[in-house]
């Protein structure tokens, strides 16, 4: 084969390759554009929350739309002041944090003892944890909330044990799905060395599961944060009113205090939001490590 043979031939590949690259680039773009595009849509509303918790109610009712005439943080001092922060804050953070504990340890120890165990009986106890996920909250407000009445288990004990209940059979499902990448060779090698079940598992396997234990945590406290149902329906003694209990006393039946509630929203979502982007590469990886295998 001749010279003038291959040159062309190997003009045509450097040509079909510049298209190739052209078009990869040209989607890698519209996914930029179009990336960028849904998060200034998501980002906009929190944007006015922002812009116009430093407005006055007069200011707020005129134009939602513009900027601040003057950066006042007045309704955040009021707001605050309304919110009984530190009590109401306090309240949500036991709350909060003490049901992560229960749902990290139970959720992650039925999780080990499920993906060890390869019988039907666990594979049995296993699919009833998992149709936990299909079950509406809403089917079982009603009795829940009057059997812990009954019981006398309402308040922050009685809401803690309940997000156990809730959170559990989301929170099993990911950790299940990360043990199953875990060979067992390593509880194998742990029996080995003297260690019993117990030490296998908090000495072993725990740490391995640190992704999936940070996407729990994450996603269950954006839940117990922000949650205002149930703690309206659990909660019935002043002084353990969480923060979204709190915000409900700007809305009355005559007067709607928006330059206060807005405030609120900024003071209350921007902790969680911070938890969230700080820890967002752990969820993501979390998630995907939880995928069942």
């Amino acid at each position: 084969m001749t010279n003038q043979t291959i040159e062309p031939k190997h003009a045509a590949v450097q040509k079909r390759t510049g298209v190739n690259r052209k078009r990869k680039n040209r989607k890698k773009c519209i996914i930029i554009l179009s990336g960028i595009l849904i998060a200034l849509l998501w980002f906009y509303p929190f944007f006015l929350i922002f812009i116009n918790s430093f407005k006055s109610k007069a200011e707020i009712f005129q134009n939602t739309l513009t900027l601040p005439k003057q950066l006042s943080f007045v309704n955040y001092g009021e707001a605050l002041d309304k919110l009984d922060f530190v009590r109401s804050a306090a309240n949500s953070l036991i709350i909060t944090i003490g049901s992560l504990i229960l749902i990290v340890f139970v959720s992650s120890m039925a999780a080990y003892a499920l993906s060890r165990n390869t019988s039907r009986i666990s594979s049995f106890i296993y699919f009833i944890i998992a149709i936990g996920l299909l079950i509406p909250f809403q089917g079982i407000m009603i009795p829940l909330i009057s059997l812990f009445g009954k019981v006398s288990m309402l308040n922050r004990p009685g809401l803690m044990i309940m997000y156990l209940g809730l959170a559990t059979s989301m929170s099993t499902f990911l950790y299940y799905g990360a043990l199953r990448g875990i060979p067992k060779s390593l509880d194998e090698a742990a029996v080995i060395d003297g260690a019993n079940t117990f030490q296998i598992y908090w000495k072993v396997i725990f740490p391995l599961l640190s992704p999936t234990t940070v996407t729990v945590i994450v996603l269950n406290a954006l839940w117990f944060w922000n949650d205002y149902l149930l703690p309206s329906l659990s909660v019935n003694k002043e002084g353990m009113y969480t923060i979204p209990l709190k915000m409900f006393y700007f809305f009355g039946e005559f007067n709607k205090q928006w330059h206060l509630a807005l405030a609120a929203l900024v003071i209350v979502v921007l902790p969680i939001i911070i938890l969230f982007i700080i820890l967002q590469k752990y969820v993501v990886k979390g998630i995907s490590d939880g995928a069942v295998k």
